[in-house]
């Protein structure tokens, strides 16, 4: 640990009492896994200590002084504060001596959630040099490799087009992704994951309609988009969600139309596109019957649904399936 002035909360050799864990970030899930790894870890250096979360904007001097003080039931304390961002300016001075010089009886962990609010508290935090866990939302390319980790974190198998095919059947969502891992494993007498197991588990169910809407929606197939989405209403399925998976298929092509005359390697042009790269060769399909122009106006026509929606539309069902006929008349148009 280093010696400097302020550098106190700093990490050492994988310690957590008199050190600070500052997460970052807006990807929840591993957000919560940071600091629960972390949690864990205090625990077992010191297993006696007592845990609090604290929510940043409940907190006075000295509710913070109290819980970072120990208890008279424990003398270490493991503490969790969340949402940096709305902790009270007044405590903020109070926060950084605190996570600079923790003192051998404190693990203490600060979770800010990605934003501009509280980045300057943020950045002054940075400066201590705490362990820094920074949870940004993964890229589409990157989901595979998200499911494959989480495959052998569950000590299971699978390949990569089975983790493809996950990514492509329950969307960009990680908690999706990860519940979706746990079940098909849980499932598989060898703890293995195969495409086909993917397909004929998740085919037609209530997680993945919205996708399979937009897929029938960008075909042009208006009956199958339609009942499918008749039936993601049905059992569940949030409006927004459908509008999401339209307005990102639709703004997917728009920006593989726009870069595939760039002489692009297919990672470069699937990067540009913001999706995986084996969805390429849907993209070029679509591109088929797609212009750019009718891209535009069927965006347009799903912001118009997202907002009538938003805003408490009587028939939300109604606003979506318009939504749907509409994106597909636009298909064609220049």
């Amino acid at each position: 640990m280093s010696d400097e002035p302020g550098m106190l909360g700093a990490v050492e050799q994988g310690r957590s009492f008199g050190c600070s864990l500052l997460v970052t970030g807006p990807e929840s899930l591993l957000a919560e896994r940071a600091v629960a790894d972390f949690v864990e870890r205090a625990l077992a250096e010191r297993p006696d200590a007592a845990v609090n979360r604290l929510e940043a904007a409940n907190l006075d001097a000295g509710a913070l002084a109290e819980a970072t003080g120990g208890s008279l039931f424990a003398s270490a304390s493991i503490v969790v504060l969340n949402d940096l961002a709305s902790l009270p300016e007044q405590l903020n001075d109070q926060l950084l001596a605190q996570a600079g010089n923790p003192g051998p009886d404190l693990a203490l962990a600060i979770v800010h959630g990605g934003g501009v609010k509280g980045k300057g508290l943020l950045d002054r935090l940075k400066k201590l040099r705490p362990e820094l866990v920074d949870c940004q939302s993964l890229k589409p390319w990157n989901l595979p490799q998200f499911v494959n980790a989480e495959v052998r974190r569950a000590k299971g198998r699978a390949d990569t087009a089975a983790c493809e095919a996950m990514v492509d059947a329950v969307g960009t969502d990680l908690r999706a992704l990860a519940a979706a891992v746990r079940q098909l494993l849980d499932d598989s007498a060898e703890r293995t994951i195969t495409e086909a197991a993917v397909r004929r588990y998740f085919g037609g169910r209530a997680e993945v309609t919205g996708f399979a809407v937009a897929d029938d929606t960008m075909a042009g197939n208006g009956e199958g988009a339609l009942g499918k989405l008749r039936w993601a209403l049905a059992t569940g399925v949030a409006p927004v969600q459908v509008t999401s998976a339209l307005s990102s298929s639709l703004r997917g092509l728009g920006k593989y139309l726009d870069g595939r005359d760039l002489r692009l390697s297919d990672p470069d042009l699937a990067k540009l596109a913001g999706v995986p790269p084996w969805k390429l060769k849907d993209l070029s399909r679509l591109s088929r019957d797609w212009k750019p122009g009718g891209v535009a106006q069927a965006i347009q026509a799903v912001a118009v649904a997202d907002a009538q929606i938003k805003g408490a539309a009587s028939d939300p069902g109604f606003a979506l399936e318009q939504a749907v006929l509409k994106v597909i008349s636009y298909r064609g148009r220049r």
